[in-house]
């Protein structure tokens, strides 16, 4: 469903955080090559960026595919079989330019794939059909400070080619330059109040091929284009959301990271709770978050949590309600009936919005982080398909459920 992309850099700092459902912070095989589940963007040895120059008015297809393969960058606008615009982009000395999307080739730096929410194996998450364009953004960061970081709709291919096609929802501005949107659009949400404690859900927006912001079409893929929103840019901030419709990325700062919580930070957390030595309330014996390493092994002495109340067990095999309903206990503490599910603790450290204990789980997965990041992601209105948004994990992606969609855990601490 959507993939999470965290960025941590040194300069130019921007740092992708790319949301991977399934995987809490590691993809099922390990890192390898373009297909992480993190980018960094670091300045590139040499500048790569593109800005426009020439506009040429093409009238037969044959034209313009004899001007578009001039080793040039260069974005096609068929307005109908008689006429296409053909806009060449020339060098940019003083930006760099990073390509997200599905293809394997070589002009795509950062390959995302779909990802079935909730899955925990990388075969349950075959996708048969990708809604992720294979050529879906680029990230434009300019060399110098402050490091600006633009997103716009669209990938050069390897023709170093943007093709714009009868169907596709594209105009003239008044201005007189080309403009238009791909087929199911990248959209960009910036968190107001930055992505702190204090954080709160902003506006989706579309982002079109100039990196003008648009509202949201009716449908995704819906060829009359939302109302230009000029109060607002394509400018990336600490905490954007880009959804790619099938992945959506999480963007940070190298300055938001630098005072973020850290992989050490979140492991010193799980050790400090397992120090103190919770325990089931029932059996009475020790319970312990698992290794970061083996975050997808249910161990025995795995926490468990009834969703519906948080008291934290271990393990037991009673209280079920009914047969048709397998995952609805009762809790034994104060009879509150619900979900009972293993305790994962939340393993991304860029997904967290401060530094606090993991007192919270999302339901109806489980996984565990500070409050405030639990409160924050609860609030969030995910992408879903070409019309729908929902509240997700940002660890697994799973769709939330519950009135707050996250529950207070309550740990009982040793009885010796």
């Amino acid at each position: 469903m959507w993939e999470h992309v965290n960025l941590t850099t040194a300069p130019p700092g921007c740092h992708c955080a790319p949301l991977h459902p399934p995987y809490n912070g590691a993809l099922p095989n390990g890192d390898r090559g373009r297909r992480k589940s993190r980018f960094a963007l670091y300045k590139r040895p040499k500048a790569n960026g593109v800005k426009p120059s020439t506009v040429h008015v093409i009238s037969t297809p044959q034209a313009s595919k004899a001007i578009s393969c001039k080793g040039q960058h260069s974005i096609s606008y068929t307005l109908s079989r008689n006429q296409t615009v053909v806009v060449e982009y020339t060098h940019d000395k003083d930006t760099d330019m990073f390509q997200v999307g599905r293809s394997t080739e070589s002009p795509i730096d950062f390959v995302v794939t779909d990802t079935i929410s909730g899955s925990q194996n990388n075969d349950e998450a075959q996708v048969t059909q990708s809604t992720i364009s294979r050529f879906a953004c680029r990230i434009v960061c300019d060399r110098s400070e402050p490091y600006t970081a633009r997103i716009f709709a669209a990938g050069f291919d390897s023709s170093k080619n943007i093709f714009l096609g009868e169907k596709a929802a594209k105009w003239k501005n008044p201005d007189g330059h080309m403009d238009g949107l791909t087929t199911n659009g990248v959209l960009v949400m910036h968190p107001r109040g930055g992505f702190t404690e204090e954080s709160q859900p902003g506006v989706w927006r579309e982002i079109s091929v100039c990196g003008d912001v648009y509202t949201l079409r009716e449908t995704r893929s819906a060829q009359q284009r939302g109302k230009l929103v000029e109060s607002e840019t394509n400018v990336l901030q600490d905490g954007s959301l880009i959804d790619l419709c099938g992945a959506t990325l999480l963007w940070r700062t190298a300055d938001g990271l630098f005072h973020a919580p850290t992989q050490k930070h979140i492991e010193a957390l799980r050790q400090e709770i397992n120090a103190a030595r919770p325990q089931c309330p029932v059996g009475l014996n020790t319970l312990a978050f698992p290794s970061i390493n083996r975050k997808d092994v249910v161990e025995e002495k795995q926490p468990w949590a009834y969703l519906s109340c948080g008291h934290v067990h271990g393990y037991h095999n009673w209280g079920h309600r009914s047969d048709t309903e397998a995952n609805e206990r009762e809790c034994p503490m104060c009879r509150t009936v619900g979900p009972y599910v293993p305790l994962w603790l939340g393993c991304e450290a860029g997904f967290y919005v401060d530094a606090g204990p993991p007192t919270h789980a999302f339901t109806p997965c489980g996984h565990v982080c500070s409050e405030k990041s639990a409160k924050y992601w609860s609030q969030i209105p995910l992408p879903h398909g070409t019309h729908a948004f929902h509240a997700a994990c940002p660890f697994c992606a799973t769709q939330l459920v519950g009135e707050q969609n996250c529950i207070k855990l309550i740990f009982q601490g040793p009885v010796d």
